[in-house]
């Protein structure tokens, strides 16, 4: 499966880019137990950060990178098998959880119910 890994990104670092580095380090940290499972790991970040950057974005939280962040995330659902939440406080995850569950896409809340890495 394709499973796109939804946890805390931005949400409660006050946009210091080093806390944000730290919650993506922590989205990554499940990426090679799906793998090994036999799923591809996604994670938003790893396609709108590149996308935001390389439209001129200059600062967390501006116009271009509202315009482009969520609705990856949104375009990611429509091809993902599978969310995997991760815990803590995040209106973008919170938001994938929605979406996946209106899509009828399961939603995983520990690595151990993905099928395969139990």
């Amino acid at each position: 499966m394709l499973i796109l890994i939804a946890g805390p990104y931005r949400s409660g670092t006050g946009d210091d880019p080093q806390k944000m580095a730290a919650n993506l380090k922590r989205l990554e940290e499940p990426s090679h137990a799906l793998f090994r499972a036999g799923h591809l790991p996604m994670i938003g970040e790893w396609v709108a950060l590149p996308v935001w950057q390389t439209a001129g974005g200059q600062q967390i939280g501006d116009d271009l990178y509202e315009a482009i962040f969520h609705p990856v995330a949104g375009r990611l659902l429509q091809l993902c098998d599978a969310v995997l939440r991760l815990p803590g406080e995040s209106r973008g995850a919170d938001n994938d959880v929605r979406i996946a569950h209106e899509r009828g896409i399961p939603v995983y809340l520990r690595l151990e119910d993905v099928p395969g890495c139990a």
